[in-house]
């Protein structure tokens, strides 16, 4: 009874050491939302920002949209199939009744990966979130200009029009172009980044927000 018991315990252990050495990509980030998710409650039906990490560090979304129920689950580093991946646990859940979208900037600084790579992730993710949401208003906000990523940025480029072409031709959707607006005389803005060159300052979310504003939809 003794070595059954220690078996058990060892395969147990065996098991335990072997998920944790093979977890998905940003799987103890979403525990995490879906512990805190447990200990607050979430808006009902809220404006769903979802994306890579400029979502998840935009510190105030949910205050300067506070009359949209914005909900903010953004997972910092995703790529375009990490959300895909993740659907399940940070935006079906939530029952959103619109989806901010910003993800793929990440995805094309892989050498391997092309606008057309881009182009089919997010077409994958779009079908992924129109199976269980057929009718949810999306808004794609475009790859944005970040001075680190100066040398992708024909792809970032070439990306977002592919986006946008696909776009036009799905219901209930929106392409927000950032693009230009985070540009002066063709050239990347530092005065609108941190240090690193690619996450945001206020001055950069300012910019945000007065784009995405207009295509939120209110209760």
């Amino acid at each position: 009874m003794k070595k059954s018991l220690l078996l058990i315990a060892l395969i147990s252990l065996f098991i335990s050491k072997s998920f944790a050495q093979n977890k998905p990509p940003f799987w103890d980030d979403v525990q995490t939302i879906k512990k805190y998710d447990q200990l607050f409650k979430t808006p009902v039906n809220p404006v769903l920002f979802v994306g890579s990490s400029s979502i998840r560090k935009w510190d105030d979304l949910t205050q300067v949209f506070a009359k949209y129920n914005a909900l903010n689950r953004g997972i910092g580093g995703a790529v375009i199939n990490d959300i895909t991946f993740y659907l399940n646990d940070v935006v079906f859940p939530y029952q959103p009744r619109q989806i901010v979208l910003y993800v793929g900037e990440n995805d094309i600084v892989n050498d391997n990966v092309t606008a057309d790579t881009v182009l089919n992730r997010t077409k994958a993710l779009f079908k992924a979130i129109r199976a269980k949401l057929p009718n949810t208003p999306i808004a794609y906000i475009s790859i944005k200009p970040s001075p680190s990523r100066d040398k992708f940025r024909a792809k970032a480029l070439a990306s977002n029009e592919l986006i946008k072409q696909f776009l036009s031709g799905e219901q209930n959707t929106s392409f927000i172009d950032i693009f230009p607006q985070m540009l002066k005389d063709g050239k990347s803005r530092n005065e609108l980044f941190v240090g690193d060159m690619l996450h945001m300052n206020a001055e950069g979310y300012a910019i945000w927000q007065k784009a995405v504003k207009p295509y939120l939809i209110k209760k």
